[in-house]
């Protein structure tokens, strides 16, 4: 039944946890007196928290009940706020998104479970599924959130920055370039920040693990809003086709293979349904100009993530090779720069170009 993590211990729950599950089974009508009847089921795919499902049978016994635990991971201060993030969970779940919060205790959280399935990588190049994603995307920044609409992710990479200059070695800062990243990232954010790009909520983490779908009523919810801040919604849209390239499942879950970035026809035909899911369609120039912008805007992609690897190499102990992962996201930084910056040579009828090249 156990769970060997942060705050979990061989053959037994934190006494914390077992009193939030008692208290949610006894508000469920149920008696949670036997931990050790409890299923546990290990859930994978995320790379910062560890997160499991938690079944237990109901007083007639021919029902489970179901719950997520969720562990936080170690060093995630590094990253972001988590009194944030619960305030921003809880905001959610007042707009009707993503799951309800049930308990907190030291080391996590205890949340509704959601009748729904995780998307895999395949999913995101289902025409309809991708669809149903990016009408609920575009629902997502429109959101009404606390706090001013400023834009988070050029301080947030600069202190990621400083985090990670920090804990390298000299061997590791100039395998990187980090002496070299506050330039960049000062050139990008006045390269890439525009008055006319909208800015909204946005999740900044919209790999497949983070979507679920209800298979019934066909309806997307989004989860886990660790990274969740306003930001240019082009880069939210970025990222999430960078992470096209991923398969967090496979038996090599940090490499990244660029030959799946998707083409500018599936990338055309995302950023139409994303204008249109508001009701209006949207003109020849609007979408070219989303469409150009949103691929400039995975070069912050891949600096933010970059960094969050080289860091979480070092804080986290979740079986993956963050250092790896990290290199990759820098190999296209350096890779894609020059092209997706320069002369308007690099457009082609209109947008501007992406090759597959692996680098």
């Amino acid at each position: 039944m156990v769970m060997k993590t942060n705050g979990f211990v061989d053959g037994s729950l934190p006494d914390e946890l077992k009193k939030v599950l008692r208290s949610v089974g006894s508000e469920w009508g149920d008696v949670v007196d036997d931990m050790e009847s409890l299923q546990v089921i290990p859930l994978k795919g995320a790379m910062t928290n560890e997160v499991f499902q938690i079944n237990w049978p109901t007083k007639c016994g021919n029902l489970d009940r179901k719950l997520v635990v969720r562990i936080y991971g170690e060093g995630v201060e590094a990253f972001f706020s988590r009194d944030d993030e619960i305030r921003t969970f809880e905001c959610m779940s007042k707009h009707g998104q993503g799951p309800r919060l049930l308990g907190r205790f030291a080391d996590g959280r205890v949340e509704e479970f959601i009748h729904a399935r995780t998307l895999s990588a395949a999913d995101l190049r289902d025409h309809e599924i991708s669809a149903l994603v990016a009408a609920k995307m575009r629902e997502f920044h429109n959101l009404e959130m606390p706090g001013p609409r400023t834009v988070l992710l050029w301080n947030r990479m600069r202190d990621w920055l400083v985090e990670a200059k920090s804990m390298c070695s000299a061997k590791c800062v100039k395998e990187f370039r980090l002496d070299s990243l506050e330039d960049e990232i000062s050139m990008l954010e006045k390269e890439l920040s525009h008055d006319y790009l909208d800015v909204g909520f946005c999740h900044n983490d919209l790999q497949y693990g983070n979507i679920m779908l209800d298979e019934e009523t066909r309806s997307i919810t989004l989860i886990d809003y660790e990274y969740a801040s306003f930001n240019p919604v082009a880069y939210d849209l970025a990222n999430h086709f960078c992470e096209m390239v991923a398969n967090y499942h496979s038996e090599t879950p940090h490499i990244l293979d660029y030959n799946k970035y998707p083409g500018l026809e599936e990338r055309r035909r995302f950023v139409d349904t994303y204008l249109s899911s508001a009701g209006k369609q949207p003109s020849e120039d609007e979408a070219v100009l989303l469409l150009n912008e949103v691929e400039r805007y995975t070069l912050a992609s891949h600096l933010f993530w970059g960094l969050w690897g080289i860091i979480s190499g070092y804080v986290n102990k979740i079986d993956f090779d963050y250092m790896e992962y990290a290199r990759q996201r820098f190999r296209q930084y350096w890779l894609r720069k020059k092209r997706l910056l320069g002369s308007p040579d690099n457009y082609v009828n209109g947008y501007v170009g992406y090759s597959t090249e692996s680098g």
